[in-house]
């Protein structure tokens, strides 16, 4: 989005020193600045500031500073107390030159996946801007709102917690009008500490809304469909519940696990392919049908959004090796409820041998290895074989290996009509062993 460096400088009560140049969005990473960018140097285990000379280099054209114009970088300096607080500022100034169609989504898992399937159906009627991969937090929030183009009509953004409070301060920037909570899981425990409070920080996304916004919750979630009562918003269930206003039957799954289903919504009813992989994205698609269809979008255009929709990386990415060995990349990240999808996916599969290569699953607390144990379990119910990469939690029945070699060495023995599934939490980063296979 265009802003002129003044309004930045007014934005996050600063001082603008130089010329009040235009800028064209915003990033915080020098190595990833777009021609007319303002830089945002954000002060973490390396300070920003020391890349800005790089970011202007690159083509920013104004920056952000904490600590006062850097001497002989030619750009327009625009200063503040705490480069990430402005930030944040610049988010809700950018927010008012939006429309009233900004959709927050979240949840303890399907969040990404139910951001990129809405921003498909929304982009069939509307100028729509998403969150970039999994950008969810207080930065990657105002990244999403100034990047936003002129002419945006909608925007979803996807909000992330690592505890009570978080939610709600990425909705003081963004003030959303839909709200989108798709499940809650013991996922975080370590930062959390119960699924209750895991529960309360996502619900805060609904109290957020205003009375003429809409929530819409998962009416196959005990925990989410009783969140109604917290939101003065007017309600919009989805799932497999018969009785949620959008819901789904027929389903059926392709040889390439892409799902199939008729779609039922309070507009009107049609025939859904999906582009994306595993029988638990059906979920996803409901969602996002829910809060599309609450905007306005009809229900003929919702089944080429849904076809269409680009699904962030390393998500159910299915590949066929040179040996004919068909891999499956899960690897962006991990949780019990997660890893259950992605091992009943592979099952589906018609392959001869069934492997799992997985990572740890990190933050579930004090019942870590319960859940590892009880991934490792069903694994071995659906006949899947499990390799665990620096894992032990995973327990006597899995193969354990120390990294990403031994991993691929213990799969020499794959062949044509084999199928893998690699997954693990962003932690153990097993796209490498993916990457290895193909």
């Amino acid at each position: 989005m265009r802003i002129q460096a003044s309004d930045v400088a007014d934005a996050v009560g600063g001082e603008l020193i130089g010329p009040d140049v235009t800028v064209t969005g915003a990033s915080i990473d020098s190595r990833a600045v777009a021609e007319g960018r303002l830089f945002v140097p954000i002060v973490a285990a390396r300070d920003g500031h020391d890349f800005i000379p790089a970011a202007v280099q690159a083509g920013a054209s104004a920056y952000l500073t904490a600590t006062g114009p850097v001497a002989g970088v030619d750009a327009t300096a625009i200063t503040c107390a705490d480069t990430a607080e402005a930030f944040s500022d610049l988010g809700r100034a950018v927010r008012r030159r939006l429309p009233e169609r900004v959709v927050g989504v979240t949840g303890s898992v399907g969040k990404t996946s139910t951001k990129d399937l809405l921003a498909g159906v929304l982009a069939t009627t509307f100028v729509t801007a998403a969150s970039e991969k999994s950008f969810n937090n207080e930065l990657g929030l105002p990244l999403t709102l100034a990047n936003a183009p002129d002419d945006t009509e909608a925007v979803v953004a996807e909000m992330g917690a690592r505890g009570i409070g978080h939610i709600a301060h990425l909705c003081s920037i963004a003030h959303p009008t839909v709200g989108v909570i798709t499940r809650v899981e013991a996922v975080h425990l370590e930062l959390f500490g119960s699924i209750d409070a895991v529960a309360q920080a996502k619900g805060e996304l609904i109290e957020a809304l205003p009375a003429d916004g809409i929530a819409v919750l998962n009416a196959d979630h005990e925990v989410v469909i009783g969140m109604a009562p917290r939101t003065s918003a007017r309600v919009l269930s989805y799932g497999l519940t018969p009785s949620a206003d959008v819901s789904a039957t027929d389903i059926t799954l392709d040889d390439q696990l892409r799902a199939s289903f008729r779609l039922h919504t309070p507009w009107g009813s049609t025939a859904v392919r999906l582009g994306a992989r595993g029988e638990h994205q059906v979920a996803n698609a409901l969602a996002a049908a829910a809060a599309a269809g609450g905007l306005g979008v009809p229900v003929e255009a919702m089944a080429g959004g849904l076809l269409g929709a680009a699904l962030s990386g390393l998500r159910m990415e299915m590949t066929t090796t040179a040996a004919g060995v068909i891999v499956i990349n899960d690897a962006y990240n991990a949780n019990p409820t997660s890893m259950s999808a992605a091992l009943r996916s592979l099952a589906t599969l018609n392959a001869g041998r069934r492997v799992a290569v997985l990572g740890s699953m990190a933050e579930l607390g004090d019942d870590s290895d319960r859940h590892h144990v009880a991934v490792a379990e069903q694994a071995r119910d659906l006949g899947i074989e499990v390799i665990a990469v620096d894992e032990p939690a995973y327990g006597p029945s899995a193969t354990h290996v120390a990294g990403v070699d031994e991993a691929v060495a213990a799969l020499a023995g794959t062949a044509a009509g084999d199928a893998v599934l690699v997954k693990g939490s962003r932690v153990a980063a097993l796209e490498r062993v993916a990457d290895r296979l193909a």
